[in-house]
Order: C-alpha cells, then structure tokens, then sequence
C-alpha cells in the first residue's frame, strides 16, 4: 500500500497524475457514495482518480443523522431486500471494516397503547434483529427487550410518565459521517487512487457521443486540467442534474433535494443512558447520543434553493422543539441548541423506463458510453451501491476485471485497533496522555492515532487540547492539514472536527487558534490567516441570521449573505 497521506503536496501530485495518463475510472464527487466507488475500482486493480469540487462530504454526507442503520420503519413499508441488504452491510462496518468509526448505539421506542402496540412493534422489532443474525453479520449488537413503564423511566428519567405504558429497546449502530469519508478517500489513496478536493468538473470531454474525461479547475490556484478517462462515474449526489447538464444531454432520472436539519443540545440537558425514537405524523424523531451532546432530527421538506448551504429556518427549529418536546418531562428550548445543520438527501424521480435500477433505493444508469450515474440510496449502504457503479464501468472497459472486494478491505485504522483499545492505559502511561484523551484518538483514527502520539512527541504543546473547544487536541488540527486534505479553517471546525456544532460560540473562539495551526502546513502567512478566520466568522453569522428567519426564501437569501471559499 501506498502513503495514505492526503496533504497539499500530495493533491498537487495527484492533480499532475490525473492530467498524465489516461485513467481507467475517474470518479467525480466524494461523498460517502463517491469515495467508496473509488475505493471499489482501485481495490479491482483499476487505476482511479477521483475528484471534488469542494471538501471531502462537503454535501449531504458530513449532514446526516451520523447513524448506520438497517431502516426498521422500511420494515412496516415491507421493504425487506433493502434492511436486510442494509443489516448486513451495518455488521460488517460494525465487525470488520470499521470498527473503530462504527459504534453500538442503544434506542428507546416509547409504547403509547397498551396490548397491540407491544405485539405490533415488538414483531418488527423482533424480525429486525432476526435478519441481522440471519446475514451472518450481526452477532455484535444486543437484542432488543421489552420494558416496563417503570424500568423504561429508569434507563430515560428524561421521559414524562404519561408519555409512554411502556417501551422497546433496540440496537443499531452511529458514526461521524464525515470523518467516515474522509478515511474511504484516504483509504482509496493508500491503495493507489489518486485524489483531489477543490477540484471541479467544469466540463466533460467528447469524442463523438463518447465521454472520455474531464476539464478540472483547481478552484486554490485556478489551473486547469484536462482528465482522460475510459469511464467517468458521476456521483455528484444532489447535483446530478447539474452534472449531468454538463454533457448536454437529458437524465433518464432526476434527483429531488430534501431538506434534513438536527439540532445538537448539551448531553446535561437530556437526562438518559439511551437514545430514543418517537413516531411523528409524517416519519420518525431521533434523538441520538453524540458524546458529551445529543443530536436531535430530523425533518423532510422540499429544497429546490441552494444546493452547497442548505439553511435551517426559524420554523424548522421550532417542528424539532416541539415534537421532542411532546415526551420531555422538562422541555427544550431555543437557548438549549448549542448547533444546528442542515442537509439535502437526494431522492430520486424516475423518468425513462431505460433507467438500470439495480436496488430498491439506488439507481445506476449508463445515459451515454463512458459515463456511469450512481443516485439515490442511504449512507448505510454506500458500498453496495459503489460495487454496482463500478460494474456499470466495467461493463465499458475492453478488459477482463476482478470481481469486487471491499467486503473484505477494512479502511484504513481498523487493523489493529481492538489490540490498541485494549492496550490503551499503556499507551496512556507511556504518552503522559490521560486515557480518556487516548480512547477519544482511538475512537476517531484507530490504529492511526500513532500519527498522532508522534506528532505530539516531537512537539509536546501539540498535546494540549485547544482552549474554547478541549474535546480537541491540538495535534488533529495540524493532522487534518498534513494528512486528511483539509485545504481552509472551515474544513477543520465543520468536518474533521465537529466544533462548529459542538459548542455555543459555533467555533469562532477556536477559529484563530486553529488556523494558527494549520498556517504552517499549508504556507499561510499573517494575512492569509486574517482571511481565513474573518471567513468562517462571517459563515457561522450567516447561519445564526438564517436560523432567525421565518421560512426557507428568507433563511436561504441570509444564509447566502457570506461567501462560499476563502482564495488564497
């Protein structure tokens, strides 16, 4: 395996790569769907570049509700292919590729009938986890129990007692989504891929009917790049059409935006060891464990506005408040949100009987040679729908191509990581690191948390966490621009780091420290720094004004009122 290093001499590298030779796929966006297409060709011995035009999971997928899940609501749709394909895919993340990333997470469904609400819920609950052991993946999570009113107040002291007669706990399994794709990307890296962000598809290049590449703009320097490809495969997500407008020819599908916002509230404010999930009139209410906070969403609302900042109105905050608070004992309010995000799913609007549906909830399609789209889906089951992408390509290529085998690739810090965690008051004793500073690292970057440990040994200030934001150590920020390809400050606090939802002040306390960290690595002087932080200053006042006002039209102009990337 190559370096899995993803800083910026290495994504210029790449860049010049790409430009070189004729690629056999070029994969262009990386969300969780694109950099595991990547990951998927490489691993078949293709050579694969991938590029995006902004950050890693810059879109929907550093957006979502942070959970790998099966789906039990499609069980009630009697949509059985999808959870079981999805509880396979939850076992595997859970037990060998991911380990370190992917955790338990434990659900309280609160019963509000007595006598047929149990036997109803409790059958699909029941059949939930009896698919999960039946794909052979999923002997790592505990069965669901049936509980009292009584013994469910005592695991969620949170809940008003008239609220429930009873509940169900269940299992299913969270992640943070960005630092997910982050590690596919690097994972794909390690394994030969090349791979740039900040880099946009401006256009493709023809050869007759024919795709066979594309024009790339470094949106940093403003260079250009000319990518040969004998496949392109657009996983563009939300802006699939706009892609796909680029080769002037008509979607045989298209993708429909709908809004997703969560709310994070401080851990003290919600008094339970469990997480929950409460039915509404339209789908279901999460309220997720998320460390020292809780994240609580979500909706699903059409967005037809701006795709790249999705604003969270004044009157989706308040649906959240108010159906969460419909069984707290003591409710939340506006002064409890310590974050607020917004994301775009990409649903998908069929329009030819042509269209390769090769899953229930994800579509490929071939619309001219060379280009293969991939739309649709959940984050749960990335990987399946990057092994049917690739196939698509395949399908092009004038050559015999190995079969797909990232079921068996875990991503980069799985290996070795349960013998590290085991290890971890040692590596405490021997880094002078309080073990709880060590199980966060191992939590975050697996067996990789050695990166880490070394660039605290050769500068032990590194080892201190960062003033306004101490869940952080010093050293991630400057490893998230030496080696996870963070290119600017809103990088750091939005995506490698989750300060931007995490504390009150929105990471504006910690932005100057942390750009002061990263001016070295990426060659930033005292004015640069200035614009970095003035930047993501007036990006945190853009959302703050958005989430102020009544309804979409409004939010969306104020959320536009701070620009989109700082040039350097």
């Amino acid at each position: 395996m190559r370096t899995a290093t993803l800083g910026p001499a290495e994504r210029t590298e790449a860049l010049r790569a790409m430009a070189e030779r004729e690629l056999d796929v070029l994969v262009v966006g990386a969300g969780v769907v694109g950099a595991g297409t990547a990951l998927d060709a490489v691993t078949r011995g293709l050579s694969t570049g991938i590029v995006e035009a902004r950050d890693w999971a810059s879109g929907t997928s550093s957006r979502s509700s942070k959970l790998i899940h099966g789906g039990l609501r499609y069980l009630e749709m009697l949509d059985f292919a999808l959870v079981r394909e999805a509880l396979k895919e939850r076992g595997l993340l859970l037990e060998r590729l991911a380990p370190h990333l992917v955790k338990p997470v434990p659900f309280l469904y609160p019963l509000q009938h007595k006598g047929w609400e149990r036997f109803y819920a409790g059958s699909g609950v029941a059949l939930y986890d009896a698919m999960s052991l039946s794909s052979g993946h999923g002997r790592g999570l505990p069965v669901h129990r049936h509980l009292s009113r009584r013994n469910a107040l005592r695991v969620a002291p949170c809940l008003k007692k008239d609220a429930l007669v009873g509940a169900l706990q269940y299992y299913d399994a969270q992640m943070d989504d960005a630092r997910f794709v982050t590690t596919l990307v690097r994972t794909a890296a390690a394994y030969g891929a090349m791979a740039a962000s900040r880099a946009r598809v401006v256009g493709f290049l023809r050869e007759g009917e024919r795709v066979v590449g594309a024009r790339v703009q470094d949106v940093e320097s403003g260079g250009s790049y000319e990518i040969r490809a004998k496949q392109v495969v657009n996983a563009t997500g939300v802006w699939t059409d706009d892609t796909q407008a680029l080769i002037g020819e008509r979607g045989q599908f298209h993708v429909r935006a709908s809004k997703g916002i969560h709310l994070v509230v401080p851990k003290d404010r919600i008094h339970s060891t469990t997480g929950l999930i409460l039915r509404t009139e339209k789908s279901v209410l999460f309220v997720i464990p998320w460390g020292r906070h809780w994240i609580v969403g979500t909706t699903d609302t059409d967005w037809d506005l701006d795709k790249a900042h999705p604003a969270a109105s004044s009157a989706d905050i308040d649906y959240l408040l108010e159906h969460v608070n419909t069984v707290l004992a003591t409710p939340l309010t506006r002064d409890d949100v310590q974050g607020v995000y917004a994301g775009l799913r990409p649903l998908l609007a069929g329009e030819s009987e042509a269209t390769s549906k090769l899953s229930r909830e994800h579509i490929v399609a071939h619309p001219v040679p060379g280009l293969v789209v991939v739309a649709g889906g959940k984050y749960t089951t990335y990987r399946v729908m990057a092994k049917d992408a690739v196939d698509a390509a395949v399908h092009g290529l004038d050559q015999r191509v190995a079969a797909c085998v990232t079921e068996d690739i875990p991503l980069l810090g799985a290996e070795g990581y349960r013998a590290l965690w085991n290890a971890r008051a040692r590596t405490a004793a021997r880094t002078g690191l309080h073990v709880v500073r060590v199980e966060h690292l191992l939590n975050r970057y697996g067996s990789l948390t050695e990166q880490i440990l070394d660039l605290i040994a050769e500068d032990p200030g590194l080892g201190e966490p960062l003033a306004a934001a101490d869940d952080y150590l010093r050293a991630e920020i400057v490893y998230a621009a030496s080696h996870e390809g963070a290119r600017h400050l809103d990088d750091v606090l939005t995506r490698r780091t989750r300060i931007s939802i995490e504390t009150f002040d929105r990471g504006t306390l910690s932005a100057r420290e942390c750009a002061e960290l990263m001016a070295p690595v990426l060659g930033w002087d005292a004015l640069q720094i200035d614009k970095e932080v003035e930047h993501y200053e007036k990006r945190v006042e853009a959302e703050r004004e958005s989430q102020r006002q009544p309804d979409d039209l409004t939010a969306d102009a104020a959320r536009l009122g701070a620009p989109d990337i700082v040039p350097i």
